[in-house]
């Protein structure tokens, strides 16, 4: 890989790029510039764990905050054999954007831990999850840092990261995660969340552009909680789903697939998604990404998207429910082609959102009804969308620099409201 190739599929290196020019759109001055572009902190942990063969293992685990200006620091936990302090560097930032562009009270952070959980029982997992918070305790809480899940980690995860915590404090403590079961505090409506705050701005988009629902076909690549959730939600909408991807490979139907059976195949039946038997045309992951549709919703990892295939991308709409599935370098090519764009720090904020309504609703005792949720949910996406269009045609820029002119703003704000402590 040469250098500009390694600059490319740097994430953190991504993050920065969009971040700078939004920058320089505001005519942000130096100070503002400096202070928000650095972490507030970066903490590596080194994890002893006994396996269950006896043997004593050492995992790294990563805990960035980016920002605490707009309020306690907000994201996942990443269990993966690539986590890296870059990587982690970088989602924490987006993080910030992210929170900040739908309007909500947190700042950025991001974790992670050296692993693969699909080579570990879940009693190592258990551990491991139970050293790392243990280790972080002093920094997590409510008021400080709370986190969720993310790649390799889910809601029983954070059950164990939330008693560990409640151990060290002494007191049950269902704020100081999200993404919880709903019997320890969890909210109704957030496994559907990010697929659902998707769909939303594909809805949005669609009505922009003058194009309908039906006979729209979507491409999805990425089939975990946020590409399965995003494919039943637009399949029962209306939508005509005719491309799906994950880890084992990809599926291309021109028909459209039979959304509900496939999620049960894959799901319920633990089956590979490429041997499903509804018909489909056996592809890697990657190429699922190049086949013509009107919306292309890359949800799996990053760097998916790059200057080497993003020629090939043929779609109308490109809703990003992963975080930065395109390079930055890619952003060029994109606007060339007059691929309407919905950047990820918008299109995936659904997950985010409905995680500050759980944490609102812990903090209060009062838990609401999956409806009320969903409410709140497209009203909050709705107007960060109407948000994003409209400082796209203030500035003219692209979409994505838009939200992240939006985002900056709002933390720059802030900051100097609340002034330097020294």
């Amino acid at each position: 890989m040469t250098s500009s190739e390694h600059d490319e599929l740097n994430v953190y290196k991504s993050a920065e790029a969009r971040f700078e020019t939004a920058v320089q759109k505001l005519g942000l001055e130096d100070g503002l510039y400096r202070y928000l572009k650095y972490p507030s902190k970066e903490i590596t942990v080194y994890i002893p764990v006994a396996l269950d063969n006896g043997q004593l293992e050492v995992f790294t685990g990563y805990r960035v905050l980016h920002s605490a200006v707009r309020g306690p620091g907000k994201g996942g936990i990443r269990f993966a054999p690539d986590v890296s302090l870059d990587e982690v560097r970088a989602l924490a930032a987006w993080m910030t954007w992210k929170c900040a562009l739908v309007d909500i009270p947190f700042g950025g952070a991001k974790g992670g831990v050296i692993c693969d959980p699909s080579k570990l029982s879940k009693t190592e997992v258990e551990r491991i999850t139970r050293r790392y918070t243990a280790e972080l305790s002093e920094w997590l809480g409510p008021e400080r840092d709370i986190p969720a899940p993310d790649i390799g980690t889910n809601s029983q995860t954070m059950a164990w990261v939330m008693d560990t915590y409640s151990m060290h404090v002494r007191q049950a403590t269902t704020a100081v995660v999200t993404g919880k079961p709903f019997e320890l505090g969890g909210s109704r409506g957030r496994t559907e969340a990010t697929g659902r705050g998707l769909m939303i701005c594909c809805d949005k988009a669609l009505a922009k552009l003058k194009m309908k629902r039906e006979g729209c076909r979507v491409i999805i690549q990425g089939f975990g909680n946020v590409g399965s959730q995003a494919a039943m939600l637009m399949h029962a909408a209306g939508y005509k789903i005719i491309g799906v991807a994950d880890i084992h490979g990809g599926l291309h139907n021109e028909n459209g697939f039979d959304v509900p059976k496939l999620v049960d195949w894959v799901y319920n039946q633990r089956k590979p998604l490429p041997e499903f038997p509804g018909g489909g045309s056996k592809m890697t992951a990657q190429e699922v990404l190049f086949h013509p549709c009107e919306i292309l919703v890359p949800a799996a990892t990053e760097n998916q998207i790059t200057t080497k295939n993003v020629h090939r991308v043929d779609c109308k709409i490109l809703c990003e429910g992963a975080n930065g599935p395109t390079t930055w370098h890619a952003d060029p090519v994109i606007d060339q082609k007059g691929i309407f764009i919905i950047p990820d720090i918008l299109g995936n904020a659904g997950g985010v959102t409905v995680s500050y309504f759980e944490w609102v609703q812990d903090r209060q005792g009062f838990f609401w009804r999956e409806d009320e949720v969903n409410d709140r949910l497209k009203r909050f996406m709705e107007h960060s969308f109407d948000t994003v269009m409209k400082y796209a045609e203030t500035h003219g820029v692209n979409n994505r620099i838009a939200a992240y002119i939006v985002a900056v703003d709002r933390v720059a704000r802030a900051l100097k409201l609340r002034g330097i402590y020294a």
